[in-house]
């Protein structure tokens, strides 16, 4: 069975989704704060690199642990719903299968002990 990753094209995909899901999160001033001062261009190639793995592609993410990266900005759950919301309505804009688009979210979800209150 191939990777959910290898049926929607590897990485070209993935960056397309990340652009996409970046451009919503940017837009949202819910959480778009936590990236003012962000080098967005990295940002994107790191999330590219991380997403990839999570949907079974290779693992090239050479970032921080979760627990680390998220350090200092006290996330909420209505931030970490936030993202996953944006996530979803891109997943869903690349025509991304329901079914898969919960495998996906479900992985996600399984960093949010790591991530919510650093």
């Amino acid at each position: 069975m191939s990777t959910f990753y290898e049926k929607y094209g590897g990485e070209d995909t993935v960056a397309k989704v990340v652009d996409y899901f970046y451009d919503l999160v940017l837009a949202d001033d819910t959480v778009n704060h936590f990236f003012k001062n962000t080098d967005m261009e990295k940002q994107r190639k790191h999330q590219t690199k991380f997403i990839s793995y999570a949907l079974g592609g290779p693992n090239q993410y050479t970032g921080g642990s979760m627990t680390k990266v998220h350090e200092g900005m006290n996330l909420q759950p209505i931030h970490f719903d936030a993202i996953v919301k944006h996530l979803r309505e891109a997943l869903t804009h690349f025509g991304v299968s329901e079914e898969d688009i919960a495998d996906a979210l479900s992985k996600v979800g399984s960093l949010r002990d790591d991530i919510l209150y650093k």
